[in-house]
């Protein structure tokens, strides 16, 4: 029987539970024997994450740092910013792949989620935003995205213009406000267009509640 593309995400998803036990296990043992195995389970997880992500094993250890901490699930912001008639929303095109996505990155140490929306909005697009609310809390792995390494959690806000004139930042191809219904392509890795249409329902009918997976 040929594996759905649930049943493969599941099986990414167990795999990266696996990684953060063998992580875990190897910060916290105090015994040899102990270390031996949870270095070789680390091995194994990182094989298979590499035949089931597309990632090459050298390019998954140099992706993630030694670990010296408990492992904790990735935080990715993004800003949803919408025209003054709520039916056209901005969206900037990424350098890595050529196609787009609302504005935002992982969230920086330092900066408070909100403070990640504001500036990673004014970096990429030139307008000075206020995030006004909290629309969505997407675990990736509720969603169809493609397979990734990383397990992340993906926050959405709502972003008011305050000032500042459309302009692309250093780290995208451009910038544009897109008609809700006619989006272009996506970059999938980053937002969905089934995400998109959520919050927007919400922002558009006042709904302001923030969705949870």
């Amino acid at each position: 029987m040929p594996y759905t593309k649930e049943i493969m995400n599941d099986f990414l998803t167990q795999l990266k539970k696996l990684k953060a036990l063998a992580d875990t296990g190897l910060l916290y043992t105090k015994n040899d024997y102990d270390r031996e195995r949870y270095e070789e389970i680390l091995h194994i997880s990182l094989e298979l994450l590499a035949q089931t992500s597309g990632n090459s094993t050298e390019t998954l250890k140099a992706m993630f740092a030694p670990v010296t901490d408990y492992p904790t699930v990735k935080t990715d912001v993004r800003a949803f910013i919408l025209s003054e008639d709520k039916k056209k929303v901005l969206l900037a095109q990424e350098s890595a792949d050529g196609k787009w996505s609302l504005p935002g990155g992982w969230a920086d140490i330092g900066d408070s989620p909100k403070e990640t929306a504001e500036k990673e909005a004014w970096e990429e697009t030139g307008l000075r935003v206020k995030a006004t609310n909290l629309l969505a809390v997407f675990d990736k792995k509720c969603h169809p995205h493609p397979p990734q390494p990383f397990y992340v959690y993906k926050l959405v806000f709502l972003c008011e213009v305050v000032s500042g004139e459309l302009n692309k930042g250093f780290d995208v191809l451009d910038v544009q406000y897109f008609d809700i219904n006619n989006l272009p392509e996506l970059s999938e890795d980053r937002i969905l267009e089934s995400q998109i249409a959520l919050v927007h329902k919400k922002a558009a009918s006042g709904d302001l509640s923030a969705y949870f997976d």
